[in-house]
Formats: C-alpha cells, structure tokens, sequence
C-alpha cells in the first residue's frame, strides 16, 4: 500500500472534518449573536425607561402622561421591532403558556348602534374572546361604556370591549386572537374602533 498516499487521505479526512466543524459554528454563532442583541435592546430600551423616570418627577409625569393617558401606539414601534430584530420577545418559544386554552369566536343574539360603537346583546357573564391580537393599552372606566379593555392590535385598529368585568387580561398584556379577555357584567358587551383617533365603522369588523 502507498503509505504516501494513507497519508494524503487521512489528512484530507481531518480538513474536510475541521471544516464541517468550522461550518457549524459559523452557522451557530450568528444566532447566538442575534439573540445576544435582540436581549440587548430590550434590557437598554427597560433601563432608559428606568433612567428617565426617575431623574425627575417631570419625567415621571410625562412618563405617565404618554403611555397611560394618552394610549401611546404601539403598533408601529411592535412593526419596527419585527422587522429588524424579530419577535419583540426572544425567548418566546421556550415560554410555556399554562393558561387553560380559549379560543373562541364572537357570539351574539342582537347588535345596534350605540354612542361611538355598537351593542351586542350576549348571554349574561358572556366569556369575551379578543378579536384580533394586539397589546392591552388601557384598562379603566370610561363614560357610558363602564369598565373597558382597549386592545391596540397589530393593524393599529384600539378597540374597546366596554361592560366587561372579572378581566383576564393586565396592562400591556400581549394577547392573541380569541383568547379570552374576561366576562360582561350583565347580557351587553360594548365595541368601538378607533385607528388614530378616528372612529371606524363597526360593520367592517362585526359581521
């Protein structure tokens, strides 16, 4: 046998190894370092948050103002955040949801105008499926409608469940389309729809 070339072969074998090996890690690394920025930009954007709120009770007031008053957008930032970088949570798929599963339509007997939005008319302590997915922006009472839910979806659509109590959802909550939102207070649920300030007609999201 050639031992010259055992030799070329062996070596070929070891090179064409190390660079399987070489290829994988290459191939590894940029995941690492994409998820190492992605925590990165969450843990800057919370502590500026932080910094900022803190360095003076204006600050602070403002703070409170923009995001709780004035139901800050939410969609557009979420939009930017998905383009760049992905999901605004990095580790979403290692979460596991142990929240009882609810995935439900809208149910209704009657609807009419009312006020801004409509009134459907549901069974008494109705469940309340989320329309579409978004963020919870604000949880309170408002005129004429109770207690209200107002979810920003990701389309940029605010859209108020009013009459509702026993709330599954909080503050800044991430939900998903049918989830379940919480229960009416009697046999009326409120919706209205608003997309940058403007009231749209409720025909073109309740059938």
């Amino acid at each position: 046998m050639d031992i010259e070339l055992l030799k070329r072969q062996m070596k070929e074998k070891r090179h064409n190894r190390y660079f399987e090996q070489a290829k994988e890690t290459f191939t590894a690394k940029p995941k690492l370092f994409y998820f190492v920025i992605k925590l990165m930009v969450l843990t800057i954007l919370f502590l500026g948050s932080l910094i900022f709120t803190k360095s003076s009770t204006n600050n602070k007031q403002l703070f409170y103002d923009v995001v709780f008053n004035n139901n800050i957008s939410f969609a557009p930032i979420n939009n930017f955040y998905n383009k760049y970088l992905g999901d605004i949570i990095p580790f979403k798929d290692l979460i596991k949801d142990n929240k009882p599963v609810f995935n439900e339509g809208l149910t209704f007997s009657e609807k009419s105008i009312y006020k801004d939005g409509v009134s459907l008319t549901v069974s008494k302590s109705y469940l309340v499926p989320v329309l579409d997915a978004g963020i919870v922006v604000f949880i309170g009472e408002k005129e004429d409608y109770g207690k209200t839910v107002i979810i920003q979806q990701t389309d940029g659509v605010d859209v108020w469940y009013g009459n509702v109590d026993n709330l599954n959802v909080k503050i800044y909550d991430y939900v998903e389309s049918g989830a379940l939102l919480g229960e009416t207070k009697d046999d009326k649920l409120y919706l209205v729809f608003k997309k940058e300030g403007e009231v749209l007609d409720y025909k073109k999201f309740i059938e």
